[in-house]
């Protein structure tokens, strides 16, 4: 199965499954192209899938790596965004102020970028992860300082949102597993689409903002309440649709190196949601 997610669709682990994953489907009397000549490398494939998987050497991903890989990442995370706020200065000048926007911009494009390479990059590299990790913890360090001091100062949002955020990531996986959520080809599309639009109204809202001339869309009023409360939702749907790739790779049976692909996206995720419950609290119950 092709995987819309730009963070799984570059790597081939992640989009093998069922027939499309070791084989072709026989046809005109061809035989199947994904195994090789000795029987002795098939593996027996998944109980009552019809689907024979090629036996694969060395440790494969699990529930427990993908567990052990995230917690590491995010905790790189959670390490940088608590030394940013408490290195940076105190919101008292102008100048201290610049200091944390320049910490924010260094962060944000530095985590950009390494989130494209990530998302790109065919083969996953765990020391890339971190190092984007690091970089968007500055980033949500300085954001979050920025939030708690001059939007909403004495609230406690910054940890109103880590708690919501985390409550968001268990409320989500109860649902997936308990209800069996099925993730089918329009949902991805739908919520790949909905991100890239997102994103492009945000860059096309930074633009703007050079002409002093903003649409609100990401600001603190009512229609910025709409977009973070839409970002929110979107957050959700992108947290299923991790649930269901990590699924899928336990299933083939990737190598345990993809546990940290996985990582980063469910990290990308966690970010997307925390930053914008973080705007709705900061919205809710600014001064």
């Amino acid at each position: 199965m092709q995987s819309n997610n730009p963070v799984f669709r570059r790597s081939e682990e992640f989009n093998r499954s069922g027939a499309n994953a070791y084989g072709n489907q026989y046809a005109g009397g061809a035989s199947y192209q994904g195994y090789g000549s000795d029987p002795s490398t098939w593996g027996t494939g998944e109980p009552g899938s019809g689907v024979e998987t090629p036996a694969r050497s060395g440790a494969t991903m699990t529930i427990d790596s993908v567990v052990q890989k995230t917690a590491v990442t995010l905790g790189v995370v959670l390490v940088a965004a608590f030394a940013t706020w408490v290195l940076t200065p105190p919101l008292d000048s102008q100048e201290n102020l610049g200091t944390l926007y320049g910490a924010l911009v260094v962060g944000s494009l530095g985590a950009l970028v390494l989130s494209l390479v990530n998302s790109f990059k065919r083969k996953v590299s765990p020391a890339l992860v971190l190092a984007f990790a690091a970089l968007e913890g500055v980033a949500m360090g300085a954001f979050s300082k920025v939030i708690d001091n001059a939007i909403a100062p004495g609230n406690h949002i910054v940890v109103q949102a880590v708690i919501g955020t985390f409550a968001a990531f268990a409320g989500t996986l109860a649902a997936y597993k308990f209800f069996n959520i099925k993730v089918g080809d329009k949902f991805r599309t739908f919520v790949v689409a909905a991100m890239f639009g997102m994103v492009a109204l945000g860059l096309m809202e930074l633009v703007l903002s050079i002409f002093n001339a903003q649409l609100g869309l990401y600001g603190f009023g009512g229609l910025g309440l709409l977009m973070a409360i839409g970002g929110l939702v979107l957050g959700i749907f992108m947290l299923i649709l991790d649930f269901d790739f990590v699924e899928q790779g336990v299933a083939n049976r990737l190598p345990e190196v993809e546990s940290w692909r996985a990582a980063f996206g469910l990290t990308v995720t966690l970010v997307w949601i925390y930053t914008n419950l973080l705007r709705i609290l900061a919205i809710l119950q600014q001064d």
